[in-house]
């Protein structure tokens, strides 16, 4: 896909932002999942055709700028032809813009801000989806991290705090701070993860902006990333937990078992030659991706995963998947 050309809001000094993405279809930023070992696996077995970029798990900007150091952990050490955005969450606007400047240096070529963590931490410090209560301080935000830096600044919200009705007003606060894309995950603040999508919500935000909207939110197979730009109009899609289930799923590629438990067996290795971690935090991580796991036929009913979740010796059940990855 071909690079973008946004210009910035009008409020602002015109500034042609590039959107890197090589692809329409985007790997969602997760806390706990979407660290360096897991998103590396999935850039790298996805052709920049297929996979267009993704971002890192949100940055915490709290009591002082993020340095630059920490800020090139969360990227990892790695490199690929698609890009990994620093995705920021906070609300303090000079050490936000402080850390969007030191995410620059670090690497990151575009810069996204969330507003859509629903956790109550996040709420409790008027961070994430806290502010899709005030589009004002939306804009305000957006506007002062995308006037410290000059590569894209994207937004990620919800469809709304308790409902959807001023979805529109939020997409045009984004777009007036200066947002070079939006990404609209459709449910509210107060759905959670619920099963029920509304992709009318994204449709709703991608008519009032003039900017490239991407939709988050019900995609769980490959045709749905088609589906939902031609439902929504929106520019890109993105997915979370059905690439938990199917790291293959922007291609739509069908894998082995062996495949898939070559994947698994590969994470496990990633995290102990990275973090050092012992068998059992390691076997943890991976049953918090076999809980969605579809690939490859590796999990062939749900007593079968329930199996496999329930296994209580973390080196036993890396050796199962060993074997299987054997195979491949």
């Amino acid at each position: 896909m071909a690079a973008i050309l946004v210009m910035t809001s009008a409020a602002q000094a015109p500034t042609a932002r590039t959107l890197p993405f090589t692809a329409p279809w985007l790997l969602a930023p997760m806390e706990g999942v979407t660290e360096p070992c897991f998103r590396d696996l999935v850039l790298a077995r996805n052709q920049p055709e297929h996979l267009g970029g993704t971002f890192t798990e949100f940055v915490r900007v709290h009591a002082a700028p993020v340095p630059r150091a920490i800020v090139r952990r969360h990227i990892g050490p790695a490199r690929h032809p698609q890009p990994v955005g620093v995705q920021l969450m906070g609300n303090d606007l000079e050490r936000l813009a402080a850390t969007a400047r030191n995410a620059v240096a670090a690497g990151a070529p575009l810069v996204d801000l969330n507003f859509g963590c629903p956790a109550k931490g996040a709420i409790a410090g008027c961070a994430g989806s806290a502010l899709l209560k005030d589009p004002a301080a939306l804009e305000r935000v957006v506007r002062a991290v995308a006037s410290a830096v000059s590569v894209p600044v994207s937004a990620k919200i919800r469809a709304g705090y308790d409902d959807a009705s001023h979805v529109e007003e939020l997409a045009r606060a984004a777009e007036q701070g200066g947002a070079a894309m939006l990404t609209v995950h459709c449910r509210t603040r107060a759905e959670g993860y619920c099963r029920e999508v509304d992709w009318t919500r994204i449709a709703r935000a991608a008519s009032a902006v003039s900017i490239p909207v991407c939709g988050n939110g019900g995609i769980l197979t490959h045709g749905d990333f088609e589906r939902l730009r031609r439902v929504t109009g929106a520019r890109f899609a993105m997915v979370g937990r059905g690439a938990l289930a199917d790291p293959w799923i922007f291609s739509g590629r069908s894998v082995t078992r062996g495949e898939a438990a070559r994947f698994l067996v590969d994470y496990a290795h990633l995290m102990r030659e990275r973090k050092g971690w012992p068998g059992g935090g390691i076997a943890a991580r991976v049953k918090q991706l076999l809980r969605y796991w579809t690939a490859g036929g590796l999990v062939e009913s749900e007593e079968h995963r329930l199996a496999w979740l329930r296994e209580q010796d973390g080196e036993a059940l890396l050796g199962r998947l060993r074997a299987l990855a054997a195979q491949a």
